[in-house]
């Protein structure tokens, strides 16, 4: 038969939000804090530790470009693992190879190690990318905006936080140490997901799933859906200006006349910006019938700060950032509309696959070439422009993603 209903359970009035489902809120909560982990605890070592293991800068462009294939290449692979394991067992899949990964990669001491290494890790983190969104919908599809909120927030506080001490602890340790020691929440967080699966699901979440209708586990097809394309752009090109600005804005400053020091902060003040969005978007986005306003406010906030930072970097750069910084509020808004446009947790884990798989491969491409462009014209115009692009990708793409209409009514599959 064809499912026509999501949350039932709303219709009867929310679950308290832990009731019978505290261990479930645990994990997801401890998952979202290991999704960034190998990523910004490696970055501000990546020049100590090349010294250490004799490997170029070259090299260090190569462990930047992994983070993003890794997370597109497990977008694609996780609803196919998630359809034979089961969304819990791959979550927990997702969390032990994040942990092995970055406990295995301290220890090493040749490059090529060091990079399969940071792989499984990140290959481990982009299972939890995309497995998140659903097992929020399996549990808590009476409280989504909340869920999206702290688990979003989870996951800029475990942005920010390694790349903040990764540095004092190599100081104090060495950097075998700062970049391991992360991987006790890896395990950590795998820890509730066996307690999970242990007890079955019987007790803990079982009456706020049970209220649930039977649906279709058919894998969909969001590929031939408006609302998956939309998505997939959405996201994507939020990504490849998000990375294009992580890695370019100290380059940018720096060239203007600041120090390396500014540059830097400036980064932090940009990733702060992401905390507030977390915080914000996914409530705002839950209680609009058709969030797209939204996305053209973002668009507004890129084209100021875009203007400010390319014709006067210098003359209010913390402005610029600041302003530069609300743009990706599109990506939590992203990750919360996966749900908000989906009847099912299976029609979640279709579209937030795709989405993500899609996503990052354009995001791969973003800072590099927003560097070849710089180095083929010798100014910062043509960077500039390739980015003025990706908001209108935004602008068109988001058209299509916040319509109030869902998957599986336009993707192609017949549930039954």
């Amino acid at each position: 038969m064809t499912v026509t209903a999501s949350t039932p359970t709303a219709a009867a009035g929310p679950t308290p939000l832990l009731k019978g489902r505290l261990l479930v809120f645990a994990a997801i909560a401890m998952s979202a804090l290991t999704l960034r982990l190998a990523v910004t605890s490696f970055t501000p070592l990546a020049q100590q530790i090349g010294d250490d293991l004799h490997f170029s800068s070259t090299v260090v462009g190569v462990f930047g470009m992994v983070p993003t294939a890794m997370f597109a290449v497990f977008g694609l692979l996780t609803p196919a693992i998630a359809r034979r394991l089961g969304l819990e067992w791959t979550a927990l899949l997702g969390m032990l190879m994040a942990g092995i990964g970055m406990l295995t990669r301290a220890m090493v001491s040749d490059t090529w190690s060091l990079l399969a290494l940071s792989a499984l890790a990140l290959g481990g983190m982009g299972i939890g990318n995309v497995v998140i969104p659903p097992l929020v919908k399996r549990y808590f599809g009476d409280r989504l905006a909340l869920m999206s909120s702290i688990y979003i927030t989870g996951v800029q506080i475990g942005t920010i936080v390694p790349a903040t001490v990764a540095v004092p602890l190599a100081d104090a340790f060495d950097w075998r140490v700062s970049i391991g020691v992360w991987s006790l929440l890896g395990f950590a967080a795998a820890a509730p997901w066996l307690m999970v699966l242990a007890r079955g699901r019987s007790t803990d979440g079982a009456a706020v799933e049970a209220a649930l209708p039977a649906e279709s586990h058919a894998p969909g097809r969001p590929w031939r859906s408006p609302v998956g394309w939309g998505m997939a752009g959405m996201f994507g090109m939020t990504s490849l200006i998000t990375y294009s600005m992580f890695t370019w804005i100290p380059k940018i400053l720096t060239e203007a006349g600041a120090s390396e020091s500014f540059g830097g902060s400036m980064v932090a003040v940009f990733s702060f910006m992401g905390l507030i969005a977390a915080f914000a978007a996914p409530s705002v986005c839950a209680r609009m019938r058709n969030p797209f306003p939204i996305v053209v406010g973002c668009a507004i906030c890129y084209v100021v700060g875009f203007t400010g930072l390319f014709l006067a970097p210098m003359s209010l750069p913390v402005l610029w950032v600041i302003v530069i910084g609300l743009g990706p509020s599109t990506f939590p808004m992203s990750l919360t509309l996966i749900n908000l446009r989906t009847r099912t947790h299976a029609g979640s884990a279709a579209l937030s696959g795709f989405t993500q798989g899609i996503g990052y491969t354009v995001a791969c491409v973003g800072p590099l070439l927003f560097g070849v462009l710089h180095e083929s014209t010798g100014g910062w115009g043509a960077p500039f422009a390739l980015l003025g692009v990706a908001v209108v990708v935004v602008l068109i793409s988001a058209w299509a993603a916040c319509k109030p209409r869902m998957l599986e009514d336009s993707w192609g599959a017949s549930a039954s």
